[in-house]
């Protein structure tokens, strides 16, 4: 049983996103433990970007998830913050609180790529659950065409990450605008963006 090159691809793809998700949780962890000089908690920080934004029909609620489970719900008009983010009163709490907000701000506007996230989801859920036992069962069986599917299917759950990145650069941008003209950010040279 050999490599195909196309293997060597997957594993590449599958290492870059282990890496983006060991990233974004030591970022999370490192500033959870500076507190927000405000003293304001991302449950708070979320509701005063969403009416400025002219969206007060968003609810924020508490996550049932674990910690990192923070997200808008589109359906529900909802963002949902894990407890250390709703209660907490960290850097880390207000960004990612302000974060989920940019998303709510996108949907909003109809953000295109977002949109396009949404319509590629189930796609993808279905295609990321599916593809590696497709995968691994080809090379079991030493059937190619059963590989072949399961390469497609995981195409498509990469084809949905590589939308997301531009959808979470923007929530976080839109974010960051709102952050700073309400003065919830303010620029520090050399240390980048705190929190007030």
């Amino acid at each position: 049983m050999f490599f195909h090159p196309m293997d060597f691809l997957i594993f590449a793809a599958l290492g870059l996103a282990l890496w983006a998700q060991a990233k974004v949780k030591g970022t999370f962890v490192k500033w959870s433990n500076v507190t927000a000089s405000s003293r304001l908690t991302g449950a708070e920080v979320a509701r005063i970007i969403l009416e400025k934004e002219d969206l007060s029909h968003v609810k924020v609620e508490r996550s049932r998830n674990g910690a990192l489970s923070d997200h808008y719900d589109p359906t529900a008009k909802t963002v949902r913050l894990s407890a250390p983010v709703y209660e907490g009163n960290s850097i880390s709490s207000l960004a990612v609180a302000a974060h989920e907000v940019g998303h709510a701000i996108q949907d909003d506007t109809r953000f295109g790529m977002l949109v396009l996230r949404h319509r590629l989801f189930p796609v993808a859920h279905f295609g990321s659950q599916l593809a590696p036992l497709l995968f691994i069962g080809g090379f079991l069986l030493n059937l190619t065409n059963l590989i072949g599917i399961g390469i497609a299917l995981f195409a498509g759950a990469v084809l949905f990450q590589v939308v997301t990145l531009p959808v979470e650069f923007n929530a976080s941008h839109r974010a960051k605008g709102s952050s700073l003209s309400l003065g919830l950010f303010r620029i520090v040279k050399k240390k980048g963006l705190e929190m007030y």
